[in-house]
């Protein structure tokens, strides 16, 4: 009974993901959640922000705020390339603008390609890894966007919006 309802949460990951590249590592985030994707544009700083909140570009009369997610996750920042891109996404009904070194492609992934997101010990939060894609080889881990963001951050974009 236990194998059948792992089984099934798996299966409900599986579908159409943007796969990304964040230093050597890809990345994958639901199909459904990109709105665009867009090459980098003048970002206007909003202070008092963290860091990897980078401030907010007006993108077709839309105030839309936008984060590096290489400093969101502890990486090191990045001259920005020609390759560099910022993906719009869709978090609970705001629109946020996330900068990738440089996006891939869209995969199908099946149910039976994603593997659970490992136990990497206490103190480390892998809550937004919805689990790991194996396609054509490689490992692409696959994000839930709505938990990369934290409660106080998605706030924090609203107030900044003005949703």
């Amino acid at each position: 009974m236990e194998a059948l309802a792992e089984k099934t949460i798996t299966k409900t990951h599986e579908g159409k993901y943007l796969t990304f590249v964040l230093g050597a590592e890809e990345y994958g985030i639901e199909i459904l959640k990109v709105r665009e994707i867009i090459g980098i544009m003048d970002i206007t700083s909003v202070p008092q922000t963290p860091d990897y909140m980078k401030g907010v570009i007006n993108l077709r009369g839309k105030v839309i705020p936008v984060i590096d997610l290489r400093l969101k996750f502890s990486m090191t920042e990045q001259e920005h390339t020609q390759e560099t891109c910022t993906i719009v996404v869709e978090v609970n009904d705001s629109l946020i603008g996330i900068i990738v070194d440089t996006v891939s492609e869209v995969v199908d992934v099946g149910g039976e390609e994603i593997e659970d997101t490992p136990q990497l010990g206490q103190g480390i939060d892998t809550d937004f890894i919805t689990g790991l894609g194996k396609v054509k080889g490689k490992i692409i881990i696959l994000l839930d966007i709505e938990k990369v963001m934290s409660t106080e951050e998605l706030e924090m974009v609203e107030e900044m919006t003005g949703n």
